[in-house]
């Protein structure tokens, strides 16, 4: 989330209002495990359980800015989102909240303190200049297999070269290797 810029949506959010409102969203949302998101931007502020694709699992201070970090989740729209992910699409985020706005001394629709901040969704086209997602898949061997970015079993590999003795141990790892360039 970006503060003290104007959106495409043709609003500021000032910073003061961003840094109080995430302060709270983390506390009760994030720390607790609730900070659920959709894939899309609904109307309103009521999380669909139905259309959860991701739990945002932190909020920090970045300058200006509020950077998250998100665990897509292995629900329908969760794989839909892991797929736009794998095939290189660019996706991005937006807050999703309810306040009051007024227009500040150059006209621009500025949020008012009584901001409150429903959760953050993943969409095709965010509202803030920099809001776009970097994907980044955690914990998890993956292979460009025929253009696609395809898991890979590596534990099974590490174990035959693990478990092989010094004698064995350079034609167990050609062996995996191979294996490997196989798949």
């Amino acid at each position: 989330m970006q503060s003290d810029v104007k959106n495409q949506n043709g609003r500021v959010y000032p910073y003061s209002v961003l840094k109080k409102e995430v302060k709270r969203y983390t506390s009760k949302f994030v720390n607790e495990g609730r900070a659920l998101g959709e894939l899309g931007h609904p109307m309103g502020p009521v999380i669909n359980l139905d259309r959860v694709s991701h739990v945002i699992k932190e909020l920090t201070e970045d300058g200006k800015n509020f950077v998250g970090k998100a665990k897509v989740m292995d629900t329908p729209n969760g794989k839909i989102v892991k797929n736009f992910i794998s095939e290189g699409v660019k996706l991005g985020v937006s807050s999703r909240g309810m306040g009051s706005l007024k227009a500040n001394k150059k006209g621009v629709n500025e949020v008012q303190s009584d901001f409150v901040l429903s959760t953050v969704d993943i969409v095709a086209d965010p509202s803030a200049p920099d809001a776009f997602v970097n994907g980044i898949m955690e914990g998890k061997e993956w292979v460009w297999e025929n253009g696609v970015i395809k898991e890979q079993d590596i534990d099974a590999m590490k174990k035959t070269i693990m478990k092989a003795n010094m004698k064995e141990l350079e034609q167990k790892k050609l062996e995996v290797f191979h294996k490997f360039l196989q798949n």
